[in-house]
Parts: structure tokens; C-alpha cells; sequence
């Protein structure tokens, strides 16, 4: 009976936020809002469900997969490219925001404890709902775009620090000075443990097993699950919080080539547990003592979509950026953090707030991811509207003539798959002049060739970004799985870039020529004649 209503809450859970989210992305709403917003029509409006111990487990694992994720987006290469303006900018707009939010909230009240919570909430910015729009949009590898990275990038360094704090915190109850300094320390001296032994084992021992592992199609899946609980684990033994645990164990394989790989194999099971996680808060969050609070909430919104946009207004310029990056920027991180919410959630648990400013921490989440969304969207359109009135001439910003994107590769062939039929491929198209893209999943078979690589699997969609797919005079496809034929000859049709694919039977020959592929490789035909050619010419056939 209990397994019956778990099945049937998860079932009810996940319809609505399939239904909400088909709504939501008509008006082109983040899924986040979808699905916290399922939550509240199922809990608080309408009654339908109600969390229970299985689901707040259920939730505290999509947590933990959301920051596994999250980390796995930490590449510290990524954050040299930002370097020093990630670090200013970041630095000054997390310690802009947590003041202004921590006095804020002193100002409506709250006292110092339940204030420096909400300083801690309204200080980060939305990995998730940001980086999925730039993304969308395009923009990641934009002026704008990188340096919104980077500052995100930067958060989640804070985050690993935020979270060891709320480790070391004593639960409910009155805090004694020596005992949170006691369990600050220990907290402290066990990431500082726990990190030394992920540092060793990224180093020494993740780089030849996931080499190894990689190898077998499931196996990236099942190793990176591994290694996040392996973590996990540790840090619940040395009394760390298992959402710090997760977080570094996808810090640690986000330093892999192939990390990209990693996040395709992870990321559906964890899309479940999140849209699981969100929904909850919905569930969770106390609709009535939120509203009665509607002021300081529609304070702190106000807030952080008008406060977070000026500091980095005032930054950018001073870092030599122009007028336009720097507006674009600032637009772009005018919201709370999904990790605010779990920030808020974890500070309920240790006694530190209550359950009625947790709903207001996520009714502000609710209405700056929608708010922003649109923002982000449309900040080249808002950014055209305001630029004849230079509006950030008075900090010195320069203002740039409108130029094209950049642009990237452009008439260049995709080889996807580096078995023999590949590699042939690639040398004959290099050797004829061609700009050749080689794509597989593989590392060891991309490292010894001398064309552009990309590490991934051409069906995800951020593979193909990275191929500058779209550009392509021509995608060719050496693999002989007929599944994956038959996707990227369906993408290819959608891009309008002709294919050419490995037909390895008859079967697979059907099915391609019904999708639309314009010319198929008959490796069986084509070593039959040769084979047929050379046994004539040697007369042993007439």
C-alpha cells in the first residue's frame, strides 16, 4: 500500500508538471517556475496531494543531483577564460547583494539569524535558468554570455563554502557561540579532508578509470553515479552535509575531457528528481504566510531584479567593457539561485528559519525566474530601445557600432564516428582541402588525428552546437548503429545540411532513404566491387 502511494504521488506529480509546463512554455516561462508553480496547484490551491516522509526523501535525492550537475558545469578552465572580471564583478555583486538583502530584511523586522539567510539567498544568481536560455538563444559564446558564465562559476565556488558553514551550524535550538565555533571547525577540517582526497583521486585515479569505463556504452553512467554517492558517503562520514559531497564530486569529473559525455548521462534521471524536488517546494511553501508577508516579498523581487543589474552596470565599464555587454550582463543575472531555495530548505532543517520565510525566499525564486526569464530573452531588444540615450555614458562605458556575431566554423564537413570507415574519411577530406570536424565519444580515437575534434555524442543537441552543425556543408556519419543513422540524418534534414550515412544493410538502407538522407555509404557494395575489381585484374575472374 505505501509503494501504491508513492507510485500515485509521483504519477500525479509529474502529470501536473508536464501540464503546467506545456502552458509555461507557450509564454516562454523557465521549467523551474512550471514546476513550483504544479506544486502549489496541487498542494496549497487545490489539495490534491501532500508531501510526505517518501517524498521529502525523494526530493533530498534530486537535490543532491542537481548539484552533482551543477558542479559537473564548474571547469576551472572555464573560469581562467572569465579570469579577473568573473572574480570583480562576482565579488562585488555577491557582497553588494547580501548587504543590501541582510539590511532589508533588518528593516522589515527579522532578526539577525533569519536576516543573514536572506542576505545568503538573494546573493547568487541562477545556474540552471540561465544557462539554459543563453543556450537557447545562442549566446553562450557571446561577450555577454561568458561573462554571465563566469560569475555563475564563480557562485558555486562561494556555494562550496556556504555549504560547509551550514555544516558546521548546531541544529535547533539557541546557538552557543563555542559550540557553532567547535562545529565550524570541524566542518572545515573535514572539506579540507575530503577535498585533498577528491583532488589525489581526480588526479591519479578518475582520469584511467573513466578512460576505461568510457568504453562500454552505459558505462559513464553508472561510474559517474558511483563516484557521486562514493562521495556522498565520505562526506556524511565526516559530518559534512551530502549536498557538499555531491557538489565536489562533480567538480572533480568536470576537470575530465569527458566531461561533456558525463552531463548527457546523467542529466535525465536527474531532470526526474528535480521536477520531484520543485514540485515539492510548491507543496511545501506555506501560500498564506507568504502573502501575508507580501510586502517584504515583492521588496526583496524589486530588489534583486533592480539592485543585482546596477552593480554590475557600475563594474563592467570600470573593467574596460563596453556599454552593451555590460547591460546585457547585468540583465541576465537579475534573479535568485535555485540553490537559494535549497540554501533555504537546509537552513529549515538546522532550526535556523522558518517554514514561513522559506515561502517567501521561494515565492521571491518563483516571480525572479519568470521576471528574468523574459528579461534574458529579450535584452538585445531592451538594450536597442534604451542605446540612443547612452545610459551608462555617466560610468565611462563605451558604447561599440553595432557588429555581427561572431561567427564560427562555416562550410566545413562532420565526420561522425572515428572507426576505420572515419578515420578513411577524415584523411581522404583533409587531404582534398576540406575543414573537417571529427566527432566521437571516445577520446582515444580523437587524440591522434590532426582536424578539429569534438568529444561527444552528435544526438545531444549541445554536441551539435558545438559542431557548428547548422554551418555544415555536409554532415557524414561512418557509425553502423541504426538508431543513431537515423537520428542525425533526421537532425541534418532539420538543419537543411545534406548527409551522407553509413548504410550497413538493407534495413538500414529503407529507413534512412524514408528520413530524407541524400547520399548513403554501401560499405558492403563498395568492398564487394572493389573485391570483384581486384580479383579481375589479377584474371582470376574474367
Amino acid at each position: 500500500m505505501v509503494e501504491f502511494e508513492l507510485l500515485r504521488s509521483l504519477g500525479i506529480m509529474l502529470l501536473a508538471a508536464l501540464g503546467v509546463t506545456i502552458v509555461a512554455r507557450a509564454v516562454r516561462v523557465p521549467n523551474i517556475v512550471a514546476y513550483i508553480g504544479a506544486g502549489l496547484l496541487l498542494g496549497p490551491a487545490f489539495g490534491v496531494l501532500e508531501v510526505t516522509h517518501t517524498t521529502e526523501l525523494i526530493a533530498e535525492f534530486g537535490i543532491i543531483l542537481l548539484l552533482f550537475l551543477v558542479g559537473l558545469e564548474l571547469s576551472l578552465d572555464k573560469i581562467k577564460e572569465v579570469g579577473t572580471t568573473a572574480f570583480v564583478a562576482g565579488g562585488v555583486q555577491m557582497a553588494g547583494t547580501a548587504l543590501g538583502g541582510g539590511l532589508l530584511a533588518g528593516l522589515f523586522g527579522y532578526p539577525l539569524v533569519e536576516a543573514v539567510v536572506v542576505a545568503v539567498a538573494v546573493m547568487f544568481s541562477s545556474t540552471v535558468v540561465v544557462v539554459k536560455l543563453l543556450e537557447k538563444q545562442g549566446d553562450l559564446d557571446a561577450s555577454y554570455g561568458q561573462i554571465a558564465v563566469g560569475v555563475l562559476l564563480v557562485q558555486d565556488l562561494v556555494v562550496v563554502m556556504v555549504l560547509t558553514f551550514v555544516a558546521g551550524l548546531a541544529g535547533p535550538g539557541e546557538l552557543a557561540w563555542a559550540d557553532v565555533a567547535w562545529g565550524l571547525g570541524q566542518a572545515f577540517v573535514g572539506m579540507a579532508l575530503l577535498g585533498g582526497l577528491i583532488a589525489a583521486a581526480a588526479r591519479y585515479v578518475l582520469p584511467p578509470a573513466i578512460q576505461w569505463v568510457s568504453q562500454m556504452t552505459e558505462g559513464l553512467f553508472i561510474w559517474s553515479l558511483f563516484w557521486c554517492f562514493l562521495v556522498v558517503l565520505g562526506a556524511e562520514a565526516l559530518h559534512l552535509s551530502p549536498e557538499l559531497g555531491a557538489f565536489l564530486a562533480g567538480i572533480a569529473l568536470a576537470q575530465l575531457p569527458q566531461c561533456h559525455e558525463l552531463r548527457h548521462r546523467v542529466h535525465p534521471l536527474m531532470n526526474v528528481f528535480i521536477i520531484v524536488f520543485f514540485v515539492t517546494l510548491g507543496l511545501q511553501m506555506e501560500l498564506g504566510a507568504a502573502l501575508a508577508q507580501w510586502p517584504f516579498a515583492l521588496a526583496l523581487v524589486a530588489f534583486v531584479m533592480v539592485v543585482k543589474p546596477l552593480l554590475f552596470f557600475s563594474v563592467l565599464p570600470q573593467l574596460g567593457h563596453s556599454e552593451e555587454t555590460s547591460v546585457r550582463t547585468g540583465l541576465s543575472l537579475a534573479q535568485i539561485s535555485e540553490f537559494s531555495l535549497i540554501f533555504g530548505a537546509l537552513a529549515v532543517s538546522s532550526g535556523l528559519i522558518g517554514e514561513a520565510l522559506l515561502s517567501v525566499i521561494t515565492l521571491v525564486g518563483l516571480l525572479t525566474f519568470a521576471l528574468s526569464a523574459f528579461l534574458l530573452l529579450y535584452n538585445d531588444r531592451l538594450y536597442e530601445a534604451v542605446r540612443p540615450y547612452r545610459p551608462l555614458a555617466w560610468l565611462g562605458a563605451r558604447q561599440e557600432a553595432p557588429a555581427p556575431s561572431p561567427e564560427g566554423l562555416r562550410d566545413h564537413v562532420i565526420v561522425v564516428g572515428m572507426n576505420t570507415l572515419g578515420r578513411c574519411l577524415v584523411d581522404r577530406l583533409r587531404d582534398a582541402g576540406e575543414t573537417v570536424v571529427a566527432v566521437d565519444t571516445d577520446p582515444e580515437k580523437l587524440a591522434p588525428l590532426s582536424v578539429r575534434t569534438v568529444h561527444g555524442n552528435a544526438i545531444h543537441e549541445t554536441t551539435r552546437e558545438e559542431t557548428y552543425w547548422g554551418a555544415a556543408k555536409l554532415v557524414v556519419s561512418s557509425l553502423s548503429i541504426e538508431g543513431t543513422n537515423n537520428l542525425l540524418a533526421y537532425h541534418a534534414k532539420q538543419a537543411g545540411v545534406p548527409c551522407s550515412v553509413h548504410a550497413f544493410d538493407r534495413t538500414s538502407e529503407d529507413s534512412l532513404r524514408n528520413i530524407g538522407a541524400e547520399y548513403l555509404i554501401r560499405s558492403k557494395h563498395e568492398g564487394a566491387r572493389r573485391l570483384l575489381h581486384e580479383l579481375e585484374s589479377r584474371e582470376v575472374l574474367s
